[in-house]
């Protein structure tokens, strides 16, 4: 196995950060992961493409809920975004450079592209330029097959996952259509494991996260159908 994906499931994984619901410590931003890295806590985090070319770390295509602007955040630049408030809180849309710049390897960090199909012109690229001299544990998801295909065409080093659900045999389907790229480990949706797919691709030596995990009866759960997981909301320990 990658020493970047044996790091990163070794330990429970924050949910966009060590967030606390958007209540005062909001989601995706340098705040929580902060308070992950602090707690000792994996991160992962979502990235967009802005305007600029640049990828920043939001989740939503829209900047409604998180800067209650009714805003498309591809339609911004990285530093337009750089000025906007989350939550009406200090913190604003980091870049994924910023991120990278905080963390400094001292927890493993997975990121999940978040891609428009048709519309990812650059973005894989831009986001390995970005990782490319970073030290430290980190691996790249995305639930976009096209954006999966371009990292391993590209030819990143790094570890490269599936996020996914579903149960359905149409799901697993798509599912093993992106596995063939040659992925190496799976995000997949708690409340759908077990399943077939899932116990098969694990047989085979492809760990597996789940997500998201919000109380300790699903970490149980969790632990008993997957290698670690991505929590939110309580304390794994």
């Amino acid at each position: 196995m990658h020493a970047d994906l044996e790091a990163l499931i070794r330990q429970p994984v924050a949910h966009r950060g060590r967030h606390d619901g958007n209540k005062a410590v909001w989601e995706n931003t340098l705040s929580a992961f902060e308070a992950a890295i602090e707690q000792g806590f994996a991160i992962e985090c979502d990235l967009q493409y802005a305007a600029d070319a640049v990828p920043v770390v939001f989740h939503d295509d829209d900047m409604e809920r998180l800067c209650n602007t009714k805003v498309d955040v591809r339609s911004k630049t990285s530093g337009e975004l750089g000025l906007m408030s989350i939550g009406g809180t200090r913190d604003k849309v980091p870049t994924l450079a910023r991120l990278l710049s905080l963390v400094k390897g001292r927890v493993p960090l997975v990121l999940e592209l978040k891609g428009r199909e048709g519309d990812d012109e650059g973005f894989a690229s831009a986001v390995l330029e970005a990782v490319e001299e970073y030290q430290g544990p980190l691996a790249l998801m995305s639930f976009d097959h096209w954006l999966l295909r371009d990292l391993r065409e590209l030819g990143t080093t790094r570890p490269v996952g599936l996020t996914a659900w579903g149960e359905k045999p149409e799901d697993f389907i798509a599912h093993e259509q992106a596995m063939a790229l040659g992925l190496d480990f799976i995000s997949y949706h708690i409340l759908h494991l077990p399943n077939d797919y899932i116990t098969l691709q694990r047989s085979k030596g492809i760990p597996v996260i789940t997500w998201t995990v919000r109380n300790a009866e699903q970490q149980a759960h969790s632990d008993a159908n997957a290698e670690q997981i991505t929590f939110e909301g309580f304390d794994p320990a």
